[in-house]
């Protein structure tokens, strides 16, 4: 079985972000500058989902999510942000750890099942401590290469 999604290890990262909006354009420019995407167009489709209600599940997560033409197959990219941020989640806490996920326009069930995936993995709190705890991108790209490689074991 394969992964049900990429993650390149140059989309993962830590970054110093002020506002949603912010974390938004910049998950979207790892997006364009890591899968060769456009980055407007990214954002434009992120933001339309934001639109339906946050993606920002709890607990300190967040996972913007879209379908967009263009890509294989589903795509990912992480950050982890300094300081959390503001990002109208269902419990109102602020978002610390953002996991985007780009898919096919046409992947229905790869989407969601992309998204379970990845809603299971940020819902295990011995994840999210070391994900919290990492020292740096590499330390983060190990952590989630780990489990998206045991799941598709």
């Amino acid at each position: 079985m394969t992964a049900l999604f990429t993650l390149n290890p140059e989309a993962v990262g830590t970054i110093r972000a002020d506002s949603k909006a912010e974390v938004l354009e910049r998950l979207s420019a790892s997006f364009a500058r890591v899968y060769g995407l456009d980055s407007s167009a990214v954002l434009e489709r992120i933001e339309e989902r934001e639109k339906l209600g946050s993606t920002g599940f709890g607990r300190g997560v967040a996972i913007p999510h879209a379908r967009i033409a263009g890509i294989p197959r589903p795509v990912a990219a992480f950050l982890r942000l300094e300081a959390p941020v503001a990002f109208d989640s269902a419990d109102g806490m602020p978002v610390d750890i953002v996991f985007g996920l780009l898919s096919p326009e046409n992947a229905g069930a790869a989407h969601l099942h992309a998204l379970a995936a990845i809603s299971r993995m940020m819902r295990d709190e011995a994840m999210h401590v070391a994900l919290n705890q990492a020292p740096g991108a590499e330390a983060l790209y190990g952590l989630i290469s780990n489990v998206i490689d045991r799941d598709a074991a």
